[in-house]
């Protein structure tokens, strides 16, 4: 097979993973109409229509499928392959993709970036971070970061630092007009709180924990946010009680302009997971972030 016919496939696994030429090519760091026109190049080579395209989406025609269907095993090996020469560098090197929540992404990832590049120079680290639940595989990512809770099946984890806590916060001016609440049944008693919603809509409780008590509140105020930097602007102004990651709101509270409440019934979440798929070999790259975050 020539060099030619291999990056036309490859191109066409990729847009066929991500249903998308534009993830597709961010992936493989060229431009999305460089894919289409590789594909467009191996549908004329072949005489058969592999994609279906319209201006907002891409789908698998049928003869596309089974080819993909039997390219992706071909490809997956291709990569083992590859991952394993890592082996013998004394080096990380190459890029590493991950994914992160972006709510917890300064104080999870940003502490490593600057030490292991240095440490590293062949090294790339490439960071997306959102709080959608992302297939990692799918998406082309080396590994992702989670709380252990919404790991998937068929992935190894590995705790990483730092353990995390959510925490009750609000203004001074909000206290002046309310009494600071000593347990979560106190905050059904005149109190506002800022709504936490995932990235889809939903909503999520406050969760309380002391001792063997467990208490999950849900607020009923009128503004709902998916951004805990958000949260906090709002909550120092003084709409309302916010829950946030401790570490988002610390800065304000050292500096007074927010105030810290139900701390003892505050206690850390479950441990932090940096998750990558089990057929995958480790690159020495992956070896590195999770050497440089592992507890």
């Amino acid at each position: 097979m020539r060099v030619t016919e291999l990056a036309e496939l490859a191109a066409f696994d990729a847009v066929a993973r991500h249903r998308s030429f534009r993830k597709a090519g961010e992936e493989r760091g060229v431009t999305a109409s460089a894919l289409s026109h590789a594909v467009s190049n191996l549908e004329e080579r072949i005489g058969v229509r592999l994609l279906n395209r319209t201006t907002r989406s891409v789908s698998l025609t049928d003869a596309g499928g089974r080819l993909h269907q039997q390219l992706s095993p071909a490809f997956d090996g291709i990569g083992l392959a590859v991952d394993g020469l890592n082996q013998f560098r004394d080096t990380p090197f190459g890029k590493v993709r991950l994914n992160v929540p972006n709510s917890i992404a300064p104080f999870v990832v940003g502490p490593i970036l600057q030490p292991l590049t240095a440490a590293n120079r062949n090294l790339e680290i490439e960071v997306v971070a959102t709080d959608r639940l992302v297939d990692i595989a799918e998406a082309g990512f080396d590994a992702g970061i989670r709380l252990g809770e919404s790991l998937r099946e068929g992935m190894v984890a590995v705790r990483i630092k730092p353990r995390l806590r959510l925490i009750v916060i609000g203004s001074p001016a909000y206290f002046a007009e309310r009494p600071v609440p000593q347990t979560p049944h106190d905050l059904k008693d005149d109190h506002v709180g800022i709504q936490n919603m995932y990235p889809n809509g939903n909503r999520y409780a406050w969760g309380f924990r002391k001792g063997s008590v467990s208490i999950d509140y849900w607020p009923a105020g009128p503004i709902s946010l998916d951004d805990h930097e958000l949260i906090v602007q709002a909550a120092r102004a003084g709409a309302g009680l916010g829950y946030v990651w401790e570490q988002r709101a610390q800065s304000a509270l050292t500096d007074g302009s927010l105030i810290q409440c139900l701390d003892d019934w505050c206690q850390p979440e479950d441990w932090l997971y940096l998750y990558y798929p089990s057929r995958r070999n480790l690159s020495a790259g992956l070896r590195a972030v999770i050497e440089a975050m592992r507890v």
